[in-house]
């Protein structure tokens, strides 16, 4: 069985000594991006809830797009729930925005791009599944996954 099988009944200083430092250091800036997420969320629901019925557009539901499911796993510490919270909001509601705008898009200017296709955004890194046996140590993936993103981009 892996040391990591407790992590959620770690404490705060001992995540906090087994984190990578540039994570402590960077983390307040990527927390910090939660206030214009939070905005940009109430202007594009009330666009939505005002305008789509008037326009004759079927809306979208944000629980289609931000869904908060990693709490349950049981490979995850308290912190990793947390992030993963953090990170589950920011691109489901990326996702509801974009749908959004897709449509407002396609009612009132349904025309392709012709010269430069703009860049889609989407998943182009792996992702672990869901599931996982008693014994994942969610850690040691993780490492090597982020190791592997490094190599990638100085491809």
């Amino acid at each position: 069985m892996s040391n990591h099988a407790t992590n959620h009944q770690l404490g705060l200083w001992a995540l906090v000594k087994r984190s990578r430092p540039i994570n402590l250091i960077t983390g307040p800036i990527i927390y910090s991006i939660i206030v214009p997420l939070l905005v940009l969320d109430a202007f594009v629901s009330l666009y939505q809830l005002l305008c789509f019925p008037i326009y004759k557009v079927k809306s979208f539901r944000r629980s289609d797009f931000i869904v908060f499911d990693r709490q349950e796993l049981k490979y995850l510490d308290w912190i990793s729930k947390f992030h993963c919270t953090y990170c589950a909001y920011a691109v489901g509601l990326m996702g509801f925005v974009s749908a959004v705008i897709g449509a407002t898009e396609a009612y009132f200017c349904p025309i392709k791009h012709h010269a430069k296709k703009p860049h889609s955004p989407g998943r182009k890194y792996p992702f672990i599944a869901y599931e996982q046996d008693d014994d994942f140590d969610f850690d040691l993936r993780l490492n090597g996954m982020r190791e592997a993103m490094m190599k990638q981009r100085n491809l």
